[in-house]
């Protein structure tokens, strides 16, 4: 929050009679204010306190006020790990799974990700838009303000940034925020069976040069059916020489150390972490890297081990929460179901899972 206005500046609005879940750390549970009020100006807030203080500065020159009659207001939802834009259907998988087939199983036998991604090449950019328009109106729907989109299911230079410029459309169209991450380093696309390191060197030399300008982040998938971690860091290395932020899907199916291995590089974020050990752990606390929790795919993947919540609470690393949409393995658009998920799958607090979709997905 920026200083107080001047006295002079323009109040556009006033919210007042809230109980505000300023998530502040430093402010009690949940940040509560009590009876609270918010002075916003040009649509920035200016102002946050109890509305018996913030009403002899502002309520005379407010434009507009509003009052909540004891209602409670929190920040904007943040949904910092979703794939919104896919083509196809993978319904079949889900089957599949009910007659015990794993993850891996299915991947190794070309659906996943990469039956996903033969869909979405052979879609329109016109229909990809459309598709993802639908899945951000939802999660827009229960309170969603800022959401990120990663590519990863073209995997070739043309289709990854058809997928970039659809999360650009959906940017300029929706009253949102969108977050674009390039996720080419997602599978080994099928022309490139056996040959990885040949796929990794076309992200690096190619694909992240051309997808520079219409992304913020670089994100790799780093597990046994994915990348190594001699990869992972080739790609990390080509993202940081154009100045893009690192996140990364790490230990979801097996501990590869990858996780610690991203925070040292100066990670923004892990993801997933199921299989996350003490020293991942402790690498994430060290490097202010945030664990992205997402319950949503241990659901559906009826996984049974659970990320290291009490280590993550012990050593101080903030916990995000996210949907990790997508039309494989969290066939969901709701970020209201996550947090509840996340307290009765993950064992988090209410406060914890408000504070995931808020202040650390932030």
């Amino acid at each position: 929050m920026k200083p107080g206005p001047r006295a002079d500046t323009p109040i556009s609005l006033c919210l007042v009679n809230f109980h505000l879940l300023t998530m502040v750390a430093d402010r009690g549970s949940f940040g509560l204010i009590k009876n609270g009020a918010v002075a916003i100006a040009d649509g920035q807030i200016v102002d946050v306190g109890e509305t018996r203080e913030l009403g002899k500065k502002y309520f005379a020159r407010a434009r507009q006020t509003v009052d909540g009659e004891g209602r409670y207001l929190s920040p904007g939802l943040i949904d910092c790990h979703t794939h919104l834009i896919w083509g196809g259907s993978r319904v079949k998988e889900w089957r599949m799974r009910l007659e015990g087939a794993s993850y891996e199983e299915i991947a190794r036998r070309g659906g996943g990700i990469l039956s996903t991604v033969a869909a979405t090449r052979s879609t329109s950019a016109e229909e990809l838009l459309a598709g993802a328009r639908k899945r951000l109106k939802r999660l827009m729907d229960e309170g969603v303000t800022s959401v990120e989109i990663k590519s990863g299911y073209g995997l070739d230079l043309e289709n990854e940034l058809k997928m970039l410029k659809v999360a650009a459309r959906l940017r300029d169209s929706a009253n949102i925020d969108v977050f674009a991450t390039l996720l080419a380093a997602h599978a080994v696309p099928p022309e490139f069976r056996g040959k990885a390191d040949e796929y990794v060197d076309l992200v690096c030399d190619e694909i992240i040069p051309a997808a520079a300008e219409s992304c913020q982040a670089v994100d790799v998938f780093c597990d046994r059916i994915a990348f190594d971690w001699p990869q992972t860091e080739r790609v990390f290395q080509a993202a940081r020489r154009h100045s893009l932020a690192l996140k990364i899907h790490a230990e979801q199916l097996s501990n590869l150390g990858a996780a610690r291995r991203a925070a040292e590089m100066g990670a923004l974020s892990a993801d997933h972490l199921e299989y996350l050990d003490e020293a991942g752990v402790k690498a994430l606390s060290r490097n202010g890297t945030v664990a992205v929790l997402l319950p949503g795919a241990f659901y559906f993947l009826r996984e049974t081990q659970r990320p290291p919540i009490e280590l993550l609470r012990q050593f101080g690393v903030p916990m995000a929460v996210a949907s990790d949409a997508n039309p494989g393995s969290s066939p969901v658009g709701s970020l209201l179901l996550m947090m509840n998920m996340a307290c009765l799958l993950f064992g988090l607090t209410p406060e914890e899972s408000l504070a995931g979709v808020t202040r650390h997905a932030a």
